[in-house]
């Protein structure tokens, strides 16, 4: 019994391709299933081609796809978020005390805007402070913050 694949069989492994994207974080898989749904297409027009020349497409469309992808598109994306600007942008901005530090625990500041990214963060500081202080960024060591206090 010979077995030939169909067009349906491209369509189906190229959605299973694209929703497997889902549970990997690489953002490769959809390329390859994008090469699916063009052999699908491509085998829809002409249903009589050999297994080898699906392959070829699959291969060739998602390798064209995926350098599309790093080369025209990707670099041309802005980064809308202030999770990657630089430290310096962070210090001197002052947020409210909602947990006070304590013995082998940090504690833990609320910004009103996000703060590279985030509105909460834990914290360090030299004076002793109590929930409702307001602290000032000093520096950022790891992902804990330094602050200070300022009566």
């Amino acid at each position: 019994m010979d077995f030939q694949l169909l067009y349906w069989h491209w369509l189906v492994i190229g959605m299973l391709l694209i929703i497997g994207e889902i549970f990997v974080a690489s953002f490769t898989m959809f390329w390859f299933g994008l090469g699916g749904l063009v052999v699908a297409l491509v085998l829809g027009l002409a249903p009589g081609l050999s297994l080898t020349w699906q392959l070829l497409i699959w291969a060739v469309s998602s390798a064209v796809f995926t350098l599309l992808w790093f080369k025209l598109v990707r670099p041309r994306m802005k980064d809308q978020t202030k999770a990657g600007i630089a430290r310096e942008a962070a210090i001197g901005e002052s947020g409210q005390v909602i947990k006070a530090p304590a013995e082998g625990r940090r504690g833990v500041v609320r910004f009103t805007t996000p703060l590279l990214g985030s509105d909460e963060w834990p914290f360090i500081c030299q004076e002793t402070v109590v929930p409702g202080n307001r602290v000032f960024v000093k520096d950022i060591s790891g992902n804990t913050l330094i602050v200070e206090y300022r009566e």
